[in-house]
């Protein structure tokens, strides 16, 4: 492609100035073809036509089946949030942060705070601490503390256990989605707490309270890799309780890849996935050639303006407002380097479906605009697991536990979890006896 358009601009040239001899090689003469402004102008474009098309795959469903949802946004007041460990005159939270923290490997100053993770770190604890008190009085207790990755990383995570007057009956390891983070679910979390389970949210690598540039994925292998000790870490701190995972989207995608793993399928009794970004295709087959090379160039291009209404992901328009005005969300466009990672896993899945043993549950709107309900229901047809579930829900879109009727889809969720805890101990039984 280069050589194509050094060649055309050396013939225009070449016209202009017919006098001019050039007596140098003709390797030199594409090089200063490159350089000159018409040249870099064309090549620009190309990148930008490019970058278009890499990012079709992760729009093109909302513009086929767009609704009329909009949002009015607010202006985020959170600017340099310091750490604050304690709620003051709030009792409602319980928080706990461990005395010996993790170091992190970015000073916490804002002028050391390039990548503003420093920040959205100070912000997310911040929270936790003035997290308000359920209507019917409901305390959980409310833990923060950071996760030291294997790379050196430090990831923003929390949990939230059922207060000492409910028996606790199994834990679940919640993984949000893309653009989000695990603060979001904290009703969700609650809900399950009352029913007997303890909660762990963990924000992965450039999201939420985690280190790293907001929403910039260099690899999700390394998210996997991640989600991976973080859930033995977890099952360490729980012997003898079954253990779950959630996920949803793109979190979704990262839990399925995790608990396609032998070791980490062992510790695990079952997995709920909703809206799960299990097929996403490139809309062109050269995107798929080409996107490697370019998120190799361009890992933190983005391609347009920041998008502060969004997409329309619910049918509550208070839920999108809560949302697209949350700092810890991010607004922008995807960036190369994770529109491609998403392609990539989302390919290997697409591929290895069929090594999926464990039991699942899979939910999804019919009216998903972000990811494709159709392939939920190729994971359900195609996964090996005997112990598996599925549920469409006519005319919902991708954020299941914000729409209208998220009421009825957390019961949908509780109840299978317990009829799992009710299968296992009937093993349990029969082992004794």
């Amino acid at each position: 492609m280069e050589s194509n358009i050094a060649i055309a601009t050396t013939a225009t040239a070449t016209s202009v100035s017919s006098s001019m001899v050039l007596i140098t090689s003709g390797a030199s003469g594409r090089v200063n073809a490159l350089l000159s402004l018409r040249a870099l102008k064309s090549l620009v474009m190309l990148i930008n036509a490019f970058l278009l098309l890499l990012l079709l795959p992760f729009q093109g469903r909302y513009w086929k089946r767009c609704i009329s949802t909009t949002a009015s946004t607010e202006k985020n007041p959170n600017k340099d949030q310091e750490i604050i460990i304690s709620n003051g005159r709030k009792p409602s939270p319980v928080l706990r942060v461990p005395a010996a923290i993790v170091p992190t490997r970015r000073t916490t100053s804002s002028a050391g705070d390039q990548d503003g993770s420093a920040n959205r770190q100070a912000l997310a604890i911040r929270r936790a601490t003035q997290d308000d008190e359920d209507e019917d009085d409901f305390r959980s207790v409310r833990e923060v503390f950071l996760f030291a990755t294997s790379r050196g990383d430090t990831l923003f995570t929390q949990s939230w256990t059922p207060p000492v007057s409910i028996t606790m009956q199994g834990v679940v390891v919640l993984l949000h989605g893309l653009n989000e983070h695990s603060g979001r679910y904290r009703n969700f979390a609650k809900q399950l707490n009352a029913n007997g389970y303890k909660v762990y949210g963990m924000d992965w690598i450039g999201h939420g309270g985690s280190d790293g540039l907001h929403a910039y994925v260099h690899s999700l292998d390394d998210a996997v890799t991640d989600m991976k000790a973080f859930l033995e870490k977890v099952q360490a701190e729980n012997p003898g309780f079954p253990c779950f995972c959630f996920g949803h989207s793109t979190g979704a995608a990262i839990v399925l890849k995790a608990v396609m793993d032998p070791k980490i399928e062992t510790l695990i009794e079952g997995v709920v996935l909703t809206s799960p970004a299990v097929r996403v295709q490139p809309s062109h087959p050269i995107v798929g050639v080409l996107a490697p090379i370019f998120s190799f160039l361009l890992p933190k291009y983005q391609f347009g303006a920041a998008n502060k209404k969004g997409m329309p992901v619910s049918r509550d328009p208070d839920a999108l407002v809560a949302k697209y005005s949350d700092p810890l969300v991010y607004t922008g466009s995807i960036r190369v380097r994770t529109g491609y990672e998403i392609l990539r896993i989302s390919s290997y899945l697409e591929k290895n479906l069929s090594r999926l043993i464990v039991p699942f549950l899979v939910l999804h709107g019919t009216a998903d605009t972000v990811t494709d309900p159709e392939a939920s229901e190729k994971l359900y047809e195609e996964a090996s697991s005997t112990d598996k579930s599925i549920k469409l829900y006519e005319g919902y879109l991708h954020d299941l536990l914000f729409e209208p009727e998220r009421e009825a889809i957390v019961r949908e969720i509780i109840d299978w979890l317990n009829s799992r805890i009710k299968v296992q101990q009937v093993h349990e039984g029969k082992g004794r006896e």
